[in-house]
């Protein structure tokens, strides 16, 4: 199956303007954008037919391009990154069986969750969309608890029945539990990791569905799927030793900057 990663990019994000050109410094004092760590992370992913980032601003366009990347260039009305990797889709003519939304701020994003996550949508016909999920330890469950208790936003969790069918996901931490976890212990929290594999047909009929009052509430795009009635398949993956996070607020660059130093990652 043919199969096409898209990263979707904008210069107006609410909480972080220009995000995407963020430097992050890595183990060996070298520093690129964030954008060039998700499209190298893009490309490490094997069994791909094609990358590109998708950005409506000129200045995401020419820094994509200065490092080799494949620029489509989308409307700014696009409301979130779905609405932008349907629109590249489009774009490119279509075609492709699976289309990835590898979201330009996740570059700690392991190739294998994004290999395990094209396999699990393949495996299940049944689902329109797949969508990776890491058991939280005690350390990334109070470090999601720390930002919530901060009023900020950090990652989104999940929640699923026994054959994966996602049932939620919020910003909140959930599900609740009252347990103090050791650091290294597995807690039953769920961190959903922000990258989705649609089926083009269930892709190209989302940006014709008006935003649902749970997305509305949430701010999470996957939320509009749900509420009209498409399966949400969440993919179980595994850390295999590997720091994950998503860069959300100014204040993630040195948590991600010191958890590439920890692992080494240039």
């Amino acid at each position: 199956m043919s199969v096409l990663i898209a990263i979707p990019a904008r210069y107006a994000s609410t909480r972080y303007p220009g995000k995407p050109l963020a430097d992050l410094r890595g183990a060996t004092g070298k520093s690129q954008s964030l954008i060039e760590r998700s499209w190298r992370a893009a490309m490490a992913v094997q069994g791909v037919d094609r990358v590109v980032v998708a950005t409506d601003d000129d200045r995401i366009r020419y820094a994509a391009e200065t490092f080799g990347a494949e620029v489509v260039m989308t409307s700014p009305d696009c409301a979130n990154g779905t609405e932008r990797c349907a629109e590249a889709h489009a774009a490119l003519g279509g075609g492709f069986e699976i289309v990835v939304n590898l979201q330009g701020d996740a570059p700690l994003t392991p190739h294998w969750f994004v290999e395990d996550l094209i396999a699990g949508l393949r495996a299940a016909p049944e689902a329109d969309i797949a969508t990776p999920v890491l058991r939280c330890d005690g350390a990334a469950l109070n470090s999601l608890l720390s930002d919530r208790k901060a009023g900020r936003v950090g990652g989104t969790t999940a929640v699923f029945d026994r054959a994966h069918k996602a049932l939620y996901f919020s910003k909140e931490v959930v599900p609740f539990t009252s347990k103090t976890y050791l650091e290294a212990e597995p807690t039953p929290v769920f961190h959903h990791v922000g990258v989705y594999a649609y089926r083009p047909d269930a892709l190209a009929a989302y940006p014709t569905w008006p935003v649902g009052p749970l997305e509305g509430l949430e701010g999470l795009e996957q939320l509009r799927f749900m509420e009209n009635g498409r399966g949400v398949l969440c993919v179980e993956v595994e850390a295999r030793g590997r720091q994950f996070w998503e860069l959300n607020n100014p204040q993630d660059v040195p948590k991600l900057e010191a958890m590439m130093a920890e692992m080494g990652l240039e």
